[in-house]
């Protein structure tokens, strides 16, 4: 059951992680030139950035408890095994994983409001500075926690 959940848990990280890119590169996005090609990149910031941010608080909450559900196995299991075989620096990337994740808990309500529709334009380095800052979190967590996983896996 907790690979079951395991596994939910990487599937909601990486959705969250492709709706905040999609996003992120959307609050980077410039009109663009009359005429120009668009391409790849213009493609993928040509979204409707306001539309996301709703799915991606419910997203993150749902990622962060499937995460706290597997903390309790994880912290048994393969906190122990890494201090066993004195891997420090591992531990040192799961703790920073844990206050980022929780820190970006914590950002979701003034992203939540940030993002209300109408957008308000005086707010946009706001939006795009947040949205960005939970993106680089989301990155670092998806990232850590999978080569965490490989380590040993919960249920190994």
């Amino acid at each position: 059951m907790m690979i079951f959940i395991l596994i939910l848990h990487g599937v909601c990280a990486i959705f969250l992680l492709g709706a905040l890119s999609h996003q992120a590169t959307a609050t980077w996005r410039r009109k663009p030139a009359a005429g120009r090609p668009s391409g790849v990149v213009t493609g993928f910031a040509a979204v409707r950035a306001p539309l996301y941010a709703t799915s991606i608080a419910v997203s993150y909450v749902l990622t962060m408890v499937l995460g706290d559900v597997v903390y309790g196995p994880y912290r048994v299991d393969v906190k122990t095994m890494l201090f066993d075989l004195e891997l420090w620096h591992w531990n040192g990337v799961f703790e920073i994983k844990e206050h980022l994740v929780a820190q970006g808990f914590y950002l979701l309500v003034p992203y939540m409001i940030l993002w209300k529709a109408p957008l308000d334009a005086t707010f946009t380095r706001s939006r795009t500075v947040l949205t960005n800052l939970l993106t680089v979190i989301v990155w670092y967590a998806l990232v850590a926690g999978h080569l965490l996983n490989n380590l040993k896996g919960v249920g190994n």
